[in-house]
Protein backbone atom coordinates (compact mmCIF):
# COMPACT_ATOMS: atom_id res chain seq x y z
CA UNK A 1 0.00 0.00 0.00
CA UNK A 2 1.59 3.19 -1.09
CA UNK A 3 0.89 6.19 1.54
CA UNK A 4 -0.31 9.30 0.31
CA UNK A 5 2.96 11.66 0.88
CA UNK A 6 4.52 9.39 -0.55
CA UNK A 7 2.96 8.92 -4.14
CA UNK A 8 5.38 10.46 -6.48
CA UNK A 9 2.57 9.80 -9.29
CA UNK A 10 2.19 12.75 -11.62
CA UNK A 11 -1.16 14.60 -11.21
CA UNK A 12 -3.79 15.52 -14.20
CA UNK A 13 -6.00 17.89 -13.01
CA UNK A 14 -9.79 17.87 -14.36
CA UNK A 15 -11.49 21.17 -14.46
CA UNK A 16 -15.51 20.63 -15.27
CA UNK A 17 -16.54 23.05 -17.45
CA UNK A 18 -20.67 22.35 -17.73
CA UNK A 19 -23.63 24.85 -18.76
CA UNK A 20 -24.33 28.26 -20.01
CA UNK A 21 -21.67 30.67 -19.84
CA UNK A 22 -22.91 33.97 -18.11
CA UNK A 23 -21.62 36.69 -15.60
CA UNK A 24 -23.55 35.14 -12.68
CA UNK A 25 -25.03 32.04 -11.93
CA UNK A 26 -28.61 31.28 -10.72
CA UNK A 27 -29.63 28.41 -8.86
CA UNK A 28 -32.75 28.24 -10.61
CA UNK A 29 -30.62 27.98 -13.81
CA UNK A 30 -28.74 25.33 -13.14
CA UNK A 31 -24.61 25.32 -13.59
CA UNK A 32 -23.43 28.34 -15.40
CA UNK A 33 -19.52 29.57 -16.03
CA UNK A 34 -18.11 32.70 -15.61
CA UNK A 35 -14.81 34.17 -15.06
CA UNK A 36 -15.17 34.94 -11.60
CA UNK A 37 -16.77 31.66 -10.23
CA UNK A 38 -13.95 29.52 -11.96
CA UNK A 39 -10.74 31.73 -11.29
CA UNK A 40 -10.57 29.83 -7.74
CA UNK A 41 -11.00 26.89 -9.40
CA UNK A 42 -8.16 27.47 -12.46
CA UNK A 43 -6.10 29.00 -9.58
CA UNK A 44 -6.05 25.44 -7.40
CA UNK A 45 -6.01 23.41 -10.86
CA UNK A 46 -2.60 25.18 -11.96
CA UNK A 47 -1.83 25.19 -8.75
CA UNK A 48 -1.06 21.52 -7.92
CA UNK A 49 2.08 19.73 -7.02
CA UNK A 50 3.09 17.43 -9.55
CA UNK A 51 1.16 18.73 -12.29
CA UNK A 52 1.53 16.83 -15.25
CA UNK A 53 -1.42 18.97 -17.30
CA UNK A 54 -5.00 20.27 -17.23
CA UNK A 55 -7.98 18.82 -19.16
CA UNK A 56 -10.74 20.53 -19.62
CA UNK A 57 -14.36 18.69 -19.12
CA UNK A 58 -16.29 20.71 -21.40
CA UNK A 59 -19.81 20.70 -22.12
CA UNK A 60 -21.24 23.87 -23.17
CA UNK A 61 -23.55 25.28 -25.42
CA UNK A 62 -22.38 28.99 -25.30
CA UNK A 63 -23.26 32.01 -24.05
CA UNK A 64 -21.80 35.83 -23.20
CA UNK A 65 -18.85 36.54 -25.67
CA UNK A 66 -17.05 38.88 -22.74
CA UNK A 67 -17.20 35.75 -20.31
CA UNK A 68 -16.30 33.50 -22.80
CA UNK A 69 -13.36 35.60 -23.51
CA UNK A 70 -11.93 35.96 -20.16
CA UNK A 71 -12.32 32.58 -19.32
CA UNK A 72 -10.13 31.46 -22.16
CA UNK A 73 -7.44 34.41 -21.58
CA UNK A 74 -7.07 33.16 -17.57
CA UNK A 75 -6.80 29.79 -18.67
CA UNK A 76 -3.95 30.68 -20.92
CA UNK A 77 -2.48 33.35 -18.59
CA UNK A 78 -1.82 30.06 -16.24
CA UNK A 79 -1.16 27.67 -18.55
CA UNK A 80 1.65 30.22 -19.83
CA UNK A 81 3.12 30.64 -16.57
CA UNK A 82 3.29 27.14 -15.28
CA UNK A 83 4.29 25.45 -18.91
CA UNK A 84 1.89 22.79 -18.65
CA UNK A 85 -0.37 21.26 -21.51
CA UNK A 86 -4.06 21.84 -21.57
CA UNK A 87 -5.85 19.66 -23.28
CA UNK A 88 -10.00 20.34 -24.05
CA UNK A 89 -12.25 16.82 -23.73
CA UNK A 90 -15.71 17.59 -25.71
CA UNK A 91 -18.74 15.68 -23.87
CA UNK A 92 -22.04 16.52 -25.41
CA UNK A 93 -20.97 20.00 -26.78
CA UNK A 94 -18.68 22.71 -27.37
CA UNK A 95 -20.39 25.37 -29.26
CA UNK A 96 -20.04 29.05 -29.79
CA UNK A 97 -18.91 29.85 -26.28
CA UNK A 98 -18.04 26.76 -25.99
CA UNK A 99 -16.22 26.30 -28.48
CA UNK A 100 -14.13 29.94 -27.60
CA UNK A 101 -13.40 27.82 -24.13
CA UNK A 102 -12.41 24.32 -25.95
CA UNK A 103 -9.96 26.92 -28.14
CA UNK A 104 -8.05 27.92 -25.11
CA UNK A 105 -6.21 24.25 -24.99
CA UNK A 106 -3.59 23.42 -27.05
CA UNK A 107 -5.24 20.38 -28.01
CA UNK A 108 -9.67 19.28 -28.56
CA UNK A 109 -10.46 15.67 -28.13
CA UNK A 110 -14.01 14.91 -28.88
CA UNK A 111 -16.64 11.93 -28.85
CA UNK A 112 -17.02 11.12 -32.11
CA UNK A 113 -21.12 12.41 -31.20
CA UNK A 114 -20.09 15.89 -29.45
CA UNK A 115 -21.41 19.05 -31.33
CA UNK A 116 -18.75 21.24 -31.98
CA UNK A 117 -18.70 24.85 -33.60
CA UNK A 118 -21.27 27.37 -33.95
CA UNK A 119 -18.75 29.91 -34.46
CA UNK A 120 -21.16 32.83 -34.74
CA UNK A 121 -22.74 35.38 -32.36
CA UNK A 122 -26.85 35.59 -31.74
CA UNK A 123 -29.29 38.43 -30.09
CA UNK A 124 -32.73 37.09 -29.45
CA UNK A 125 -35.28 39.00 -27.74
CA UNK A 126 -38.88 39.62 -27.24
CA UNK A 127 -41.39 42.89 -28.56
CA UNK A 128 -44.53 43.56 -25.94
CA UNK A 129 -45.33 47.16 -28.05
CA UNK A 130 -48.46 45.21 -29.16
CA UNK A 131 -49.60 43.35 -26.16
CA UNK A 132 -49.28 46.09 -23.82
CA UNK A 133 -50.98 48.51 -26.14
CA UNK A 134 -54.34 45.43 -26.04
CA UNK A 135 -53.95 46.08 -22.49
CA UNK A 136 -54.48 49.62 -22.24
CA UNK A 137 -50.81 50.44 -20.81
CA UNK A 138 -49.03 53.21 -21.70
CA UNK A 139 -45.34 53.50 -21.88
CA UNK A 140 -43.86 56.48 -20.28
CA UNK A 141 -40.07 57.09 -20.92
CA UNK A 142 -37.76 59.98 -20.79
CA UNK A 143 -34.15 59.72 -21.83
CA UNK A 144 -30.75 61.84 -22.14
CA UNK A 145 -28.70 60.53 -25.08
CA UNK A 146 -31.07 59.36 -28.39
CA UNK A 147 -29.62 55.75 -28.13
CA UNK A 148 -30.64 55.49 -24.30
CA UNK A 149 -33.50 53.44 -25.49
CA UNK A 150 -31.72 50.85 -27.86
CA UNK A 151 -33.91 48.33 -28.39
CA UNK A 152 -36.49 49.02 -26.04
CA UNK A 153 -38.70 45.83 -26.47
CA UNK A 154 -41.75 48.52 -25.72
CA UNK A 155 -41.42 49.97 -29.14
CA UNK A 156 -41.69 49.21 -32.95
CA UNK A 157 -38.44 47.85 -34.32
CA UNK A 158 -36.34 50.59 -35.35
CA UNK A 159 -34.07 49.70 -38.19
CA UNK A 160 -31.24 52.06 -37.79
CA UNK A 161 -30.94 49.84 -34.26
CA UNK A 162 -31.48 47.07 -35.89
CA UNK A 163 -28.74 48.13 -38.29
CA UNK A 164 -26.27 48.89 -35.22
CA UNK A 165 -27.05 45.70 -33.21
CA UNK A 166 -26.07 44.05 -36.44
CA UNK A 167 -22.94 46.13 -36.88
CA UNK A 168 -21.58 45.41 -33.05
CA UNK A 169 -22.60 41.55 -33.80
CA UNK A 170 -20.35 41.83 -36.74
CA UNK A 171 -17.81 43.17 -33.88
CA UNK A 172 -17.79 40.21 -32.11
CA UNK A 173 -18.29 38.04 -34.52
CA UNK A 174 -14.80 39.08 -35.84
CA UNK A 175 -13.19 38.98 -32.62
CA UNK A 176 -14.41 35.27 -32.47
CA UNK A 177 -13.06 34.30 -35.25
CA UNK A 178 -9.32 35.61 -34.62
CA UNK A 179 -9.54 33.95 -31.52
CA UNK A 180 -9.73 30.50 -33.50
CA UNK A 181 -7.22 31.31 -36.23
CA UNK A 182 -4.97 32.56 -33.95
CA UNK A 183 -5.44 29.29 -31.43
CA UNK A 184 -6.33 26.70 -35.02
CA UNK A 185 -4.10 27.90 -37.29
CA UNK A 186 -3.30 25.92 -40.28
CA UNK A 187 -5.10 22.74 -38.28
CA UNK A 188 -8.23 24.46 -39.69
CA UNK A 189 -9.05 22.68 -42.85
CA UNK A 190 -12.75 24.18 -44.03
CA UNK A 191 -12.15 24.93 -47.53
CA UNK A 192 -15.07 22.54 -48.30
CA UNK A 193 -17.54 24.00 -45.68
CA UNK A 194 -17.65 27.65 -44.10
CA UNK A 195 -16.27 27.22 -40.53
CA UNK A 196 -17.68 30.84 -39.51
CA UNK A 197 -21.04 31.22 -40.17
CA UNK A 198 -22.68 29.60 -37.12
CA UNK A 199 -22.55 26.74 -38.37
CA UNK A 200 -22.19 23.27 -35.87
CA UNK A 201 -20.79 19.41 -36.92
CA UNK A 202 -20.23 16.34 -35.22
CA UNK A 203 -17.28 15.56 -33.74
CA UNK A 204 -16.06 13.22 -36.24
CA UNK A 205 -17.01 15.93 -38.82
CA UNK A 206 -15.13 18.20 -37.08
CA UNK A 207 -11.93 16.24 -36.90
CA UNK A 208 -11.58 16.48 -40.91
CA UNK A 209 -12.25 20.03 -40.62
CA UNK A 210 -9.32 20.61 -38.33
CA UNK A 211 -11.79 21.73 -35.30
CA UNK A 212 -10.53 19.01 -33.35
CA UNK A 213 -7.53 17.03 -33.53
CA UNK A 214 -8.68 13.58 -31.81
CA UNK A 215 -11.65 11.40 -31.15
CA UNK A 216 -11.62 10.19 -27.76
CA UNK A 217 -13.00 10.60 -23.52
CA UNK A 218 -11.38 12.49 -20.87
CA UNK A 219 -10.10 8.79 -19.32
CA UNK A 220 -8.67 7.77 -22.09
CA UNK A 221 -6.95 10.67 -22.99
CA UNK A 222 -5.52 11.14 -19.41
CA UNK A 223 -3.97 7.84 -19.89
CA UNK A 224 -2.78 7.93 -23.06
CA UNK A 225 -0.96 11.51 -22.43
CA UNK A 226 -0.29 11.05 -19.06
CA UNK A 227 0.25 7.09 -18.55
CA UNK A 228 -1.40 4.68 -16.25
CA UNK A 229 0.06 6.72 -13.23
CA UNK A 230 -1.52 9.86 -13.83
CA UNK A 231 -3.69 10.49 -10.99
CA UNK A 232 -6.65 12.67 -11.81
CA UNK A 233 -7.53 15.53 -9.89
CA UNK A 234 -11.40 16.60 -10.90
CA UNK A 235 -12.38 19.81 -9.53
CA UNK A 236 -15.28 21.98 -9.98
CA UNK A 237 -16.65 25.54 -8.69
CA UNK A 238 -18.41 24.67 -5.11
CA UNK A 239 -21.82 25.30 -4.37
CA UNK A 240 -22.93 26.09 -1.22
CA UNK A 241 -25.06 23.69 0.74
CA UNK A 242 -28.64 23.40 0.11
CA UNK A 243 -29.88 25.27 3.41
CA UNK A 244 -28.06 28.15 2.22
CA UNK A 245 -29.16 28.12 -1.19
CA UNK A 246 -32.48 27.97 -0.13
CA UNK A 247 -32.37 30.34 2.38
CA UNK A 248 -30.77 33.05 -0.35
CA UNK A 249 -31.54 34.15 -3.82
CA UNK A 250 -35.47 32.91 -4.84
CA UNK A 251 -36.35 31.89 -1.75
CA UNK A 252 -36.21 35.19 -0.14
CA UNK A 253 -36.52 37.73 -3.38
CA UNK A 254 -39.53 37.10 -5.62
CA UNK A 255 -37.24 39.08 -8.24
CA UNK A 256 -34.95 36.33 -8.11
CA UNK A 257 -37.00 33.67 -9.10
CA UNK A 258 -38.45 35.71 -11.79
CA UNK A 259 -34.69 36.33 -13.10
CA UNK A 260 -34.12 32.51 -12.50
CA UNK A 261 -36.89 31.54 -14.77
CA UNK A 262 -35.86 34.14 -17.73
CA UNK A 263 -31.91 32.79 -17.32
CA UNK A 264 -33.57 28.81 -17.21
CA UNK A 265 -35.54 29.37 -20.21
CA UNK A 266 -32.07 31.06 -22.10
CA UNK A 267 -30.77 28.04 -21.44
CA UNK A 268 -32.38 26.19 -22.54
CA UNK A 269 -32.64 28.15 -25.53
CA UNK A 270 -28.95 27.84 -26.19
CA UNK A 271 -28.96 24.00 -25.97
CA UNK A 272 -31.92 23.55 -28.27
CA UNK A 273 -29.96 25.88 -30.64
CA UNK A 274 -27.52 22.75 -31.53
CA UNK A 275 -30.46 20.11 -31.02
CA UNK A 276 -29.78 19.08 -27.00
Amino acid sequence: MKLPFLDRSPRVAVVRLAGVIAPRANGLAGPTLSAAALDPVLERAFGLKRLAGVVLALNSPGGSPAQSSLIAARIRQLAEKKGVPVIACVEDAAASGGYWLACAADEIVADPASIVGSIGVISAGFGFEEAIARLGIERRLVTAGEDKSFLDPFRPVDPAQQERLRDLMGGLHREFVGWVESRRGERLRGAEEPLFTGRFWTGRRALELGLVDRLGDLRGEVTRRFGEAARIVPLGARRPRLPWRLLSGAALDPSAAVEGAIVAAEARAAWGRIGL
